[in-house]
């Protein structure tokens, strides 16, 4: 049950989301929204705050009780997405949009930091949260972690939650281990040598080359990775060719990579560097092959999980693991963390688009049931 004094925060809370929904930033350059963040924390009487990488802010609230130092991350970033939801509180920054809702997960944090100012006694311990950039890339987990602040601070765990339209509005929903996939970006470029288009015999065509490289690199995923080993191999864009009447000397091929399990996918990595090129020269052709290693697998920590289940109650549900990736796992790699959906799926209203979606949304009286979640775990986490 969502306590009186949460709902009492709806109307800031819903404030808070359309006026940051309105000023999205993409990573490293959310000069506006970190502005907003600092100016509320200060509102709420914070007083310890730290600022790491330029835009992001980690604030501290130090309690009188004793508990374990636990941290609450929300992401601050936007995708270079043109908006398209007609909402009276659109995007003011041209070609730039909250599609993946982080706009709801700063406002869910900055409520729950309002309620701990009405409430100190929830307080256990030291609470520090993270409002962190550049989730969507270069990846601003591993930054923070880079500049040894949460370390310094002591954080024993970490929780972080995302709103999820694939589940219904009023549910929470987690699960031990593995959640979300490990991923990377692939860039292949292949060579060839053009010639005219009606002397082919003459050069070596780097975009047929091309297609026996795409179809190749997909049997890996047929007939070299096991059938209950979720693998996920796609090329997003194909650039290459002069003109239409010219064989093509040069072709790139951009894509993304999941997988569940570090030992599949480095095979999988393996089987793409060697294919690629054995594939090229059977077409005369060269290939490199370069991969931008991004995140880890999100990997939640079981004890943390059943204090969730345990003081989510009947708002919880175990989700499927899903193959999207999440820079939240950076910090797992050090600290135990948690990190869990927030359903914001309302068919009869439809408000069914998924994320990262032009037509992204979503009500917001559903993060009150992030923030009554987090306040839960606090006494949660520190029974454990």
């Amino acid at each position: 049950m969502i306590d009186t004094e949460v709902k009492e925060l709806e109307e800031l809370v819903t404030t808070m989301r359309r006026e940051l929904h309105q000023i999205p930033e993409l990573g490293l350059k959310e000069e506006q929204t970190a502005a907003y963040i600092r100016k509320k924390l200060a509102s709420f009487g914070i007083t310890e705050t730290h600022e790491v990488l330029g835009t992001g802010t980690i604030a501290v609230l130090r309690g009188t009780k004793p508990g374990k130092t636990l941290a609450f991350r929300s992401d601050i970033d936007a995708l270079p997405v043109k908006e398209q939801t007609g909402y009276a509180f659109a995007s003011k920054n041209p070609g730039k949009m909250h599609a993946c809702g982080h706009d709801g997960h700063m406002a869910t944090l900055l409520g729950f930091i309002a309620y701990l100012y009405k409430h100190p006694e929830k307080i256990q311990g030291t609470l520090v949260f993270v409002f962190q950039p550049a989730e969507e890339g270069p990846g601003g987990a591993e930054m923070i972690m880079k500049t040894g602040i949460l370390q310094k601070l002591g954080v024993e765990e970490i929780v972080g939650l995302h709103v999820f339209p694939d589940l219904p509005a009023g549910k929470i929903a987690c699960r031990p281990g593995a959640m979300m996939a490990r991923n990377a970006e692939v860039i292949i470029t292949i060579k060839g040598v053009s010639t005219h288009g009606a002397q082919p015999q003459l050069g070596e065509d780097a975009i047929v080359a091309a297609g026996g490289v795409i179809t190749g690199l997909n049997s890996i995923l047929a007939r070299n990775i096991g059938p209950l080993d979720n693998v996920v191999l796609t090329f997003g864009t194909i650039h290459g060719g002069e003109a239409m009447n010219i064989v093509a000397k040069e072709v790139v091929l951009h894509g993304t990579m999941r997988a569940f399990d570090d030992a599949v996918y480095d095979e999988v990595v393996r089987r793409i560097e060697l294919l690629t090129g054995e594939i090229a020269k059977g077409y005369g052709c060269e290939a490199e092959v370069v991969f931008n290693h991004m995140y880890r697998v999100v990997d939640n920590d079981p004890k943390m999980v059943k204090i969730l289940e345990k003081v989510a109650a009947d708002y919880y549900v175990e989700t499927l693991p899903y193959l999207i990736a999440e820079d939240f796992s950076m910090y797992q790699q050090e600290i135990p963390g948690m990190f869990f959906f927030l359903g914001i799926r309302d068919e009869a209203k439809g408000y069914t688009y998924p994320l990262h979606s032009s037509q992204l949304k979503f009500d917001e009286v559903n993060l009150l049931l992030g923030v009554q979640t987090y306040v839960n775990l606090i006494a949660g986490l520190n029974e454990n």
